[in-house]
């Protein structure tokens, strides 16, 4: 074939991703893999059980299309559980593929061309390529460190950055790859603008339950006037070692949810189906599990940062998540973060993450790279030994 158009025009820049070049890497040079946020250990048995049990026992069909009602149930028991917010699971809980299907059906099924998405960089790199796939423009606001090494932004640039054509808010708290946790402080700013300017808010909470030193997650839906306005995501990977069953859900009022589920249909319809039930079991588990879970990896996070300190970079601590931002230009570094990090395999032994791709301005990401805790102690004493063995002072 001739043509050389084959790829949407609203894909370009759009390559392959970082985290399939970066565990390729792993795989070539046989790093280790402190890149990609999967944990290396599996989930709690109850869950695994149950999903053996419902294949066994014939759960191997399609779903319904808003997912299956057991899940469903589990999910909104779940939202009164932890934060006393009500949903109906028939009108407005829908499961998805995933917390990045979720996504993607809200912002197909809300965006218009030419509207306007507010939301905090650094991003998850999908975020960019949905709202660009719906033909919309992302404005970004920066998330950077302040005096005491936390991740703030200016309130001035978050009400500059709303317009006329703003649409929709979007929110990623606990934050990915900042590991920021967004205060009531915060939260109450963006809830203010966002009923001024009569905004949607679509809230990425995936890390909810993995939230250290005693930092509060808090539902932007559970401020005053939010709730009407606000389509908020989960999913099952992260809380129960699962990434790979891609069991996600959303909840929030049902013109929200309807909106992502009409755009959601076309994508993969439905998926997972012994696995929907086996996350309905982990949604019920006791608060110790969620308590242990979370004690876990922040004795994982304490010890890599420790070992990265050791090394010589400088490390942002974060409130949540699976992952520690390093500055490298305290070890000496001068090149960009990609290049750092697509050198550092075979230099050392270890694969992370250039922070800049996930800036839609990536100057402001160039020297600060991701590394994931969500591994065993053992794996990240290694990475650790090899860090400092190639570059501690």
């Amino acid at each position: 074939m001739a043509r050389s158009d084959v790829m949407t025009s609203k894909l370009a820049g759009f390559g392959t991703t970082i985290f399939a070049e970066m565990s390729a890497l792993a795989v070539e040079t046989g790093a280790v893999n402190l890149g990609q946020g999967f944990p290396d250990t599996d989930g709690p048995a109850e869950v695994l059980d149950e999903a053996v049990a419902a294949i066994r026992r014939g759960v191997n069909q399609s779903p319904t299309g808003p997912g299956d009602p057991v899940l469903r149930q589990a999910i909104a028991e779940h939202q009164m559980r932890w934060y006393d917010i009500e949903v109906d699971p028939d009108t407005e809980v829908l499961v998805t593929a995933g917390a990045t299907e979720a996504l993607a059906g809200a912002l197909l099924g809300m965006l218009d061309a030419d509207d306007e998405v507010v939301l905090f960089e650094p991003i998850y790199d999908s975020y960019q390529a949905c709202i660009a796939l719906a033909g919309a423009k992302v404005v970004p606001v920066l998330l950077a460190p302040g005096e005491s090494g936390r991740y703030e932004f200016d309130p001035d640039e978050l009400r500059a950055a709303i317009s006329p054509r703003t649409k929709l808010l979007l929110l990623n708290t606990p934050h990915n790859p900042t590991g920021k946790v967004f205060t009531r402080q915060e939260l109450t700013l963006i809830a203010e603008l966002a009923i001024e300017h009569d905004l949607i808010v679509v809230t990425d909470e995936v890390y909810e339950h993995l939230v250290f030193d005693g930092a509060e997650h808090i539902p932007i839906s559970t401020l005053p006037g939010m709730s009407e306005r606000t389509l908020t995501i989960s999913s099952g990977g992260k809380t129960f070692h699962t990434t790979g069953w891609k069991i996600g859900w959303c909840t929030g009022p049902a013109p929200l949810v309807t909106a992502a589920k009409t755009a959601k249909q076309f994508l993969s319809f439905v998926n997972g189906a012994p696995f929907q039930p086996a996350i309905a079991v982990g949604l019920g588990l006791p608060d110790s599990y969620f308590e242990t879970l979370r004690t876990d990896l922040q004795t994982a996070r304490d010890h890599l940062v420790a070992g990265l300190d050791a090394a010589g970079f400088t490390t942002f601590v974060p409130e949540a998540t699976y992952f520690v931002t390093a500055d490298i230009r305290s070890i000496g570094a001068t090149e960009g973060g990609l290049d750092f990090c697509r050198a550092l395999p075979h230099r050392v032994g270890v694969v992370a993450v250039p922070n800049e791709v996930f800036y839609a301005r990536p100057e402001h990401g160039t020297h600060m790279v991701r590394f994931a805790c969500c591994k065993q102690l053992p794996v990240i004493d290694v990475a650790a030994r090899r860090l400092a063995g190639g570059f501690a002072p």
